[in-house]
């Protein structure tokens, strides 16, 4: 490993914070280190990269660009429901059950909230269009069976998004994130370790939801941070470093091998979507030999979005039977390492859908809309396990979440 270099009034120590004010709101700038391989230097200036890709704005000025500190009062991203609201559920639930129709069935017309309803249309315009995520607190899920809370989740979010995406090859709808160390592979995977996990985003999916149907005696929160914001540091001090991300030429090696960017700016709408794993591998799916790997400056690039990212992270404690809704094309999110308990309400289990609102969906760039289509469309199978099950049920090799 060659020297580290200060860039762009960037320094390399560890220990150094620069403030970058970007109006109209100033962003504290962690340190970004630059690992140098002196062959693989361009012998081109960085002046040449001083200035953003075309048609890349210099700033995004969107309730999306937020700063973790802003959310002092979690009243303003959880709503509790009221005995009310968690009473017209429970009616709803009751009156879906006699129609004898299967769960994957539910929908706000058999699924009816007159006075809940309208406020999540107003959570789903929220997580669209403006700070980009909300939860759903006061569900207690020991008070159901697992079919009627998987009913009430289902029937809860249809008005959020109308339509559930596959989330891997053999039509697996539900996943479900429990710790899981029968295997190697389970064991070190992000969907079942007990380690942190950095910070993503899901494959395929407008929004990722998650019902918490019980959590760890340690640890385990979620954590969420905006990629507009971390847009909005790297444009105004390493435009450079947008610039590679927005090249197409990231070797993903996850669901399948494919060259594409990162970064995108389609339509009016800046959208991440990445992951490290599909990228660099880990232990639980390396990275095969045959496929390239990453080079310096897009090493360089993920470790400045997870720098900024972390600066201005979202903790969010997590309690059971919260709903989460995140915007997946705009919010990161990663999890905290956790300690389960003995009994299986200590023990952390998420169910996970991936969601896509046909109408206030946004438009897609070529290369991301063929991962969608694969999980949206309405060809492929769908199979719904409403616990978690044994590993060959799920296609962890080719799934890194």
């Amino acid at each position: 490993m060659g020297a580290l270099v200060n860039v762009g009034g960037i320094s390399a120590g560890k220990d150094t914070m620069a403030f970058v004010k970007t109006s109209p709101i100033s962003y504290p700038l962690p340190a970004i280190q630059r690992v140098s391989f002196a062959s693989e230097f361009p012998s081109s200036p960085f002046e040449e990269l001083a200035k953003l890709p075309q048609g890349f704005p210099e700033f995004v000025d969107k309730p999306m660009a937020w700063k973790g500190h802003q959310f002092a009062d979690e009243t303003e991203y959880i709503y509790t429901l009221n005995t009310f609201e968690i009473n017209e559920l429970e009616c709803a639930l009751g009156t879906f059950k006699v129609l004898g129709l299967d769960g994957d069935l539910v929908s706000p017309t058999n699924f009816q909230l007159p006075t809940l309803g309208p406020k999540l249309r107003i959570l789903r315009h929220d997580i669209y269009n403006g700070k980009g995520f909300g939860v759903i607190r006061g569900l207690c899920p020991q008070r159901y069976s697992v079919e009627d809370l998987t009913i009430l989740y289902l029937g809860l979010q249809s008005y959020i998004a109308n339509q559930i995406g596959r989330q891997d090859e053999k039509g697996n709808m539900l996943v479900h994130i429990v710790a899981d160390n029968s295997t190697k592979l389970s064991a070190g995977h992000h969907r079942h370790s007990k380690q942190p996990i950095t910070f993503h985003n899901e494959e395929s999916g407008d929004i990722i939801s998650w019902l918490t149907r019980s959590t760890a005696i340690s640890g385990g929160n979620c954590i969420i941070s905006p990629a507009y914001t971390v847009y909005n540091i790297l444009a105004a001090r390493r435009p450079d470093i947008i610039h590679t991300l927005a090249l197409d030429d990231w070797p993903f090696a996850m669901p399948r091998f494919q060259r594409r960017s990162l970064l995108f700016y389609h339509e009016g709408n800046l959208i991440l979507n990445f992951g490290r794993v599909p990228l660099v591998g880990n232990d639980a799916n390396p990275r095969p030999q045959f496929l390239p790997n990453v080079n310096w400056r897009q090493s360089e690039s993920l470790e400045a979005i997870d720098a900024i990212a972390e600066s201005v992270r979202l903790g969010i404690a997590t309690k059971p039977g919260d709903i989460h809704f995140v915007n997946n094309l705009a919010i990161m999110h990663r999890r905290e390492g956790f300690i389960d308990g003995e009994v299986p309400e200590e023990k952390r289990h998420l169910v996970r859908t991936r969601l896509r609102d046909e109408q206030f969906g946004w438009k897609l760039p070529d290369c991301l809309e063929q991962q969608w289509s694969v999980a949206f469309n309405n060809a492929g199978p769908t199979v719904w396990h409403l616990e978690p099950m044994p590993t060959g049920y799920f296609p962890l090799r080719t799934q890194c979440n």
